[in-house]
């Protein structure tokens, strides 16, 4: 990430105002393609994609319709999705996914049985990538966002289609969605509050590392922020699954973690630990000291706290994201039929799968594309006699790459990629076979041309608004932080206001920290107040501790060296 650097003044000189330095800009290449550890639950999504793409794809295999699996997949890939919500979140995540997966497909095959015409395809398909981008970012849907619908949405503007044909295609797409739907919801009745269970393990092992940092004197600010939206996630977890014991019980924990994060210096993190592998498997949820016997500090109080921000006022916020999709997706699939490539879709999808927050993380999500394609069209090279034995060895190895890239991808973008481009020319195949020297060739053009204009867009398309929203998140810090100092000064402020203003502050300071790692990778826009940005989260910080002292909320160790809670 880039920053702000004061100059310094030479004689007779006087310093730049801070909004008229200018960043440094920098491109990195260092760690763009170092590998990290996997996910917690990469598993997960890499079984349930085999559940939910095999039966469909037999059944076709069986039936001597392979042909159709383009349809089916739209659909069995929707399986992907929503692994880290809740279930009675996810029941409602999935079946807006599969409803969104088929409305694009139906957009593409409607455009594909209307026209023949590939730039109106193309302009369609870019479109179509912007709205998924913008709908999937504002919505928050997480992983694998936008980057599944448009592979399937712009692949299936390319496929030969009648209009009396679409009924029934967009009907085996919906039935695969109603399978890897079912697939999903799968694990509910083993481990009903699996997923909130995680995400508060995952806040409490973050709240510890958080202390251990503070301990060492090593780290400490990255640790913080970690943390900080580890809790934050976890009370977003937390509300949108049911009410009842079990998340109260989880609640409890959460704020031992964010008490941590607050007050590090008052805390043991080896009970933290401990709570978070309690949380393993399905035992009971450790119930340590009650913080009080109301629901003062429990429950809807985070999220009258905190607030949600309308979409329309989320979509608008990505304006400029939506606008480099659409501009870098459509010049890349122009680009790919003027060089006279066969599937402009390709340099389509790749131009999609790049945007990131800011052009900083763009260009690192290039290279990563760049370098995975370019590694998997070897690994093409090498399993396409193989799957060119039959078509169930065709069938089989296309559900071995399925496994493989979500095995992988969790530790970075890169290495998941060599395992989705061999799969994608794969199903190229599906109908029939083709020359495989030609598609390794298509393919490589059609990642360097989208990479290169994809980024261009990105570049030439302006995002001044991140200054904009940075001055609007410093602002609700510094708000919420006047609040909840005024609340602590008051000789016998209201417990319930106390929480509310402290979740709201902690809130405030994941945002800044979000707000403020965007913008800094953002180009062509005025210099950030970095200065500002880091008294904001310290005072902001500080004014946390003071409130949970305040509020006699810490963590002190028993005799047996467990975390308990004190009052003070």
């Amino acid at each position: 990430m880039s920053s702000a650097t004061p100059q310094r003044p030479g004689p007779g000189r006087r310093p730049l105002p801070e909004s008229r330095k200018r960043p440094g800009r920098r491109l990195p290449l260092a760690g763009v393609l170092r590998l990290g550890r996997p996910s917690d639950i990469w598993f997960k999504p890499a079984l349930s994609v085999i559940a939910a793409v095999a039966p469909p794809n037999l059944l076709l295999l069986a039936l001597g319709r392979l042909d159709l699996a383009v349809y089916t997949m739209a659909g069995s890939l929707c399986a992907l999705y929503a692994h880290n919500r809740p279930y009675a979140a996810r029941a409602r995540v999935l079946a807006l996914v599969v409803l969104g997966m088929t409305s694009g497909l139906a957009v593409a095959l409607l455009a594909a049985s209307l026209t023949s015409s590939s730039v109106i395809l193309v302009t369609v398909g870019a479109l179509l990538a912007a709205a998924q981008k913008a709908v999937c970012d504002a919505t928050r849907l997480g992983p694998p966002g936008n980057v599944v619908l448009t592979f399937i949405s712009s692949a299936s503007l390319f496929v030969p289609q009648t209009l009396g044909q679409v009924p029934g295609h967009l009907g085996l797409a919906l039935a695969a969605g109603g399978w890897a739907w079912l697939v999903g919801m799968a694990p509910a009745p083993v481990r009903p509050h699996g997923p909130e269970r995680r995400a508060t393990a995952h806040a409490l092992n973050a709240a510890a590392a958080r202390v251990e940092a503070h301990t060492a004197g090593e780290g400490e600010d990255r640790a913080r922020a970690a943390a900080a939206a580890a809790v934050h996630a976890a009370w977003q977890t937390l509300l949108s699954a049911r009410a009842g014991e079990n998340r109260r019980a989880l609640e409890r924990l959460v704020v031992r973690a964010e008490i941590a994060l607050a007050a590090p210096a008052d805390t043991d993190p080896a009970g933290l630990r401990d709570w978070a592998r309690e949380l393993r498997g399905t035992a009971p949820a450790p119930h340590p000291a009650d913080l009080a016997d109301d629901d003062e500090l429990l429950g809807v109080d985070v999220e009258l706290a905190v607030g949600r921000t309308p979409l329309k006022r989320r979509l608008g916020s990505l304006a400029p994201l939506a606008a480099r999709t659409a501009l870098g997706c459509a010049l890349a699939g122009y680009a790919s039929l003027a060089l006279g490539v066969g599937r402009p879709y390709w340099a389509l999808v790749t131009a999609a799968s790049l945007y990131q927050a800011n052009v900083t993380l763009t260009w690192s999500r290039a290279v990563q594309r760049v370098v995975g394609n370019v590694v998997g069209v070897l690994a093409f090279a090498a399993l396409v006699p193989l799957a060119h034995l039959a078509q169930a060895a065709l069938v089989l190895v296309c559900l071995a790459l399925n496994f493989g890239a979500e095995a992988l991808i969790s530790r970075n973008y890169w290495l998941g990629t060599v395992c989705v481009t061999p799969m994608a020319l794969l199903i190229t195949e599906f109908a029939q076979l083709q020359d495989p020297g030609r598609l390794m060739a298509e393919r490589l053009v059609d990642t360097l041309v989208g990479a290169v204009v994809g980024f261009t867009a990105a570049v030439a398309v302006t995002n001044r608004r991140a200054g904009d929203r940075l001055e609007g998140a410093l602002t609700a810090v510094e708000q919420a932080r006047e609040h909840a100092a005024r609340l602590v000064a008051e000789p016998r402020p209201a417990a319930r206001a106390l929480d509310a203003a402290r979740r709201a502050l902690a809130a405030a300071l994941v945002d800044l920290r979000a707000t403020a790692d965007a913008a800094a990778g953002e180009w062509w826009q005025r210099a950030l107040p970095q200065e500002r940005v880091v008294t904001a989260e310290q005072s902001g910080h500080r004014t946390l501790a003071t409130t949970v002292r305040r509020q006699g909320l810490l963590l002190d160790r028993d005799a047996n060296g467990r975390a308990e809670d004190v009052r003070r």
